[in-house]
């Protein structure tokens, strides 16, 4: 079992998309995509831009990892395919990629071009890994994101891009045991720091 921690820039409830009682990393990230195991934890932390660099947004321990065209075939996580026409919630959809004949697809969703027109950037790097991370076992605060305790934030807490491993389990195991008691329950607890928002896409870069 490993521990990833990372800074979450953008929480629009994309990547992860914590919806349907089914956290998922499917986008963005691609070097944890690839790396992380079924067992491992994932914690997402905050930014100065959204709740802040001592919290944590979610936790997410590894259930399942299958690849883009299996969650976009499977009909567990067809909700989770992006409805421009739909709710917030369904416009920020992460199922977003197939590939046919060689050629990806990219569906109209929050890392395409107005229209649906294919954002290269981000396919480019979405598609670094194909691996999808499911999980069922989560803990998502977004908006209310918990303070990591102060006597292992040094541990925990990744500076700017890429992700550091938590190489101590004890600390891993204490973060988990705070997250428990602060939680009510599993799942989603709050909205994304940028639920309020409209709706944007995101060019990449």
């Amino acid at each position: 079992m490993r521990y990833f921690s990372y800074v979450v820039a953008r929480d629009y409830g994309f990547a992860p998309n914590p919806y349907g009682n089914v956290c998922t990393l499917a986008t963005c990230k691609p070097d944890i995509r690839k790396a992380a195991k079924v067992g491992d934890w994932i914690f997402g932390t905050g930014s100065v831009q959204n709740v802040g660099r001592d919290k944590l947004i979610y936790a997410m321990k590894v259930d399942e990892i299958i690849s883009f065209n299996d969650y976009f075939s499977d009909q567990r996580f067809k909700h989770k395919k992006p409805n421009m026409l739909g709710s917030k919630i369904q416009m920020y959809g992460d199922n977003i990629y197939e590939l046919k004949d060689g050629i990806w697809h990219q569906s109209d969703s929050h890392h395409s071009l107005t229209g649906g027109l294919i954002n290269e950037v981000n396919l480019k790097k979405d598609t670094k890994s194909t691996n999808v991370l499911i999980s069922l076992n989560y803990y998502y605060f977004g908006q209310d994101a918990i303070a990591i305790p102060h006597e292992i934030k040094g541990d925990v807490l990744k500076k700017g891009q890429g992700y550091r491993y938590i190489r101590d389990p004890e600390i891993a195991d204490e973060l988990i045991k705070h997250i428990e008691l602060q939680s009510r329950k599993k799942g989603m607890i709050g909205f994304p720091c940028k639920f309020k928002s409209d709706f944007t896409r995101f060019k990449g870069g």
